[in-house]
């Protein structure tokens, strides 16, 4: 029995015990909740839905508990029903019903915990979208870690999800970047306001390598091939680093485009048609303060070019022209200003500002030895994605950019998630993943088969609190995806890890010496095999690989 078999039985007997008593089966919430106590002496499940409806209905919290106890009780699957507190109902289930778990893990294998929640949502996510002036910096590198496993987790709830790439090469800091490029080639010092760091010299030689004339050619000619060279050089370089990271993208979205394809004059067209755009002192004015923003902002400055939100505006609606429901923006700690101006900006072009999301990350420190680390040979300034995976490696870096919620800040500290260590989280839950596949290999050495047969056997604490854990997994994933938390895949799999390290500690899995395979051992045999594929398909989510020996 999964919870969501529990859940659903609760209020099938809750309607049942309230009809019978001439109350309102309308007070019933939707969905009901059924949650793992944290003291397993109370149960195995714990419901408040007494508590939820008692008011409603007209009754006593306490009594309705027990009417329900008393009718759960008596329900196959159930062990016994307990009145607790001020009207909360604690369950215990027989090994049976609750090892059922099993068999629909391993029958569902890489699908399990799957769903078709978001089933017809098309989704668009855009995250990273560095500018092409540099490599990677270490915020952009938490969105190409958590923005990787959101798109993967809204997939495993039947979303149909569009990773996407906006390419910031309309604007000043391209030129800038392009002079940056022609001083280092020249030899001279970064311009003022230019970028450093040993990429700028490297790209800078291959742009006179490819083009040996190039800084004999009149400034503007040079200034164009620097520019336009330099740009898509950097470009490959994002696009292989994240690769490499294990991020790819569907769709790389180039900012100029909105500009030349005449999609920032159709989106101001269209304002105009809404009401939402006036002129004044010179410029043209979007109304965002009508819907939400806390001033109106210029599409149209007054010497005639378009401001940096013209190319926001028509990039939002570029979007929903090409069919997205959902449009989310994964931004840096300094966006802020956007989370109001973006749906500001769909509400005025008449859509729901719901169909808008902006996430915004928070910084990220680097730690080595106690002390923060600041530079960055390569970038000139700041720590960049090749710095972290360098120091620790690709399934550590997404790990520990995924763990914590986007909203704080987070410091990592590269000797911790470096380690082969207990103490490291992404290791611990590895290593649960090869010592159960290790197990898989005894096993076969031994010609012992998993068995779904007598899974009535898995009576003992550690074997139903395993169980229970593994049967939590959907539930996970279905709160992670409606939250946009993919934060709480990697708490889950190390509370999942620690509940198989205690298993196999307190319950033998093989046979020793001379000892004979029973039935016992063929089902916790098959216990094993659906933790473990709950711990591969979390780490997929993850982008984090399942290793099967360390």
């Amino acid at each position: 029995m999964t919870p969501a078999d529990l859940a659903e039985l609760l209020k099938t007997t809750a309607a049942a015990v309230l009809a019978e008593r001439g109350l309102d089966t309308a007070a019933l919430p939707q969905t009901v909740v059924v949650e793992r106590p944290r003291n397993p002496e109370h149960g195995d499940y714990a419901t408040n839905l007494s508590l939820q409806v008692a008011k409603k209905v007209g009754a006593n919290p306490r009594e309705l508990a027990g009417w329900l106890a008393e009718a759960l009780a008596s329900t196959d699957g159930i062990a016994g029903a307990d009145v607790a507190g001020p009207g909360f109902v604690n369950l215990r289930i027989e090994a049976s019903a609750q090892a059922v778990v099993v068999v629909d893990v391993i029958a569902a294998g890489s699908a399990y915990g799957d769903s078709a929640e978001l089933a017809g949502e098309k989704v668009n996510l855009e995250f990273v979208s560095a500018n092409p002036t540099g490599p990677i910096h270490i915020g952009g590198t938490r969105w190409a870690a958590v923005g990787d496993a959101l798109g993967r987790l809204l997939s495993t709830q039947g979303a149909e999800v569009v990773r996407e790439y906006y390419f910031n090469d309309h604007g000043t800091q391209i030129d800038r970047f392009a002079k940056s490029l022609i001083a280092s080639a020249k030899g001279e010092p970064t311009p003022e306001d230019g970028y450093a760091g040993n990429y700028i010299a490297e790209i800078a030689q291959q742009v006179v390598a490819a083009q040996p004339d190039v800084l004999s050619r009149p400034p503007e000619q040079t200034l164009e091939t620097f520019r336009a060279i330099g740009v898509e050089l950097m470009f490959n370089h994002i696009k292989k680093s994240l690769h490499d990271f294990g991020t790819d993208f569907d769709v790389y979205t180039h900012e100029d485009s909105m500009h030349t394809s005449g999609r920032v004059d159709q989106a101001i067209a269209k304002l105009r048609e809404t009401g939402n755009i006036y002129e004044k002192d010179g410029a043209t004015w979007l109304r965002t303060t009508d819907f939400g923003d806390d001033k109106d902002r210029v599409v149209i400055k007054s010497d005639g070019n378009p401001a940096y939100v013209a190319g926001d505006l028509a990039y939002y609606l570029d979007k929903r022209q090409r069919g997205f429901d959902l449009c989310i923006y994964m931004l840096g700690a300094d966006h802020h200003g956007y989370i109001a101006r973006l749906k500001a900006a769909a509400a005025a072009l008449g859509d729901d500002p719901a169909t808008v999301e902006v996430l915004i990350g928070q910084m990220v420190n680097l730690v080595r030895d106690g002390q923060p680390m600041r530079m960055s040979k390569r970038a000139g300034t700041v720590i960049t994605l090749d710095d972290l995976v360098d120091a620790i490696g690709v399934d550590a870096a997404r790990y520990v950019l995924i763990r914590s919620s986007v909203d704080s800040p987070i410091d990592i500290d590269l000797a911790l998630w470096s380690s082969a260590s207990s103490e490291n989280p992404v290791y611990y839950v590895q290593y649960a993943h090869a010592r159960l596949s290790a197990l898989a290999r005894s096993a076969a050495d031994l010609g012992i088969a998993a068995s779904t047969e007598h899974l009535e056997l898995l009576t003992h604490d550690r074997e139903g609190t395993l169980m229970r854990s593994i049967g939590d997994f959907p539930r996970v994933l279905a709160t992670a995806a409606s939250l946009r938390e993919p934060h709480r895949v990697c708490r889950y799999l190390e509370e999942l890890a620690q509940d198989y390290h205690r298993f196999y500690d307190s319950c033998r899995v093989l046979p020793q010496g001379d000892e004979d395979p029973t039935d016992l051992h063929a089902a916790r045999l098959a216990l094993c095999q659906a933790t473990r594929q709950v711990i591969a398909n979390g780490l997929q989510i993850l982008g984090v690989s399942a290793p099967e020996r360390m």
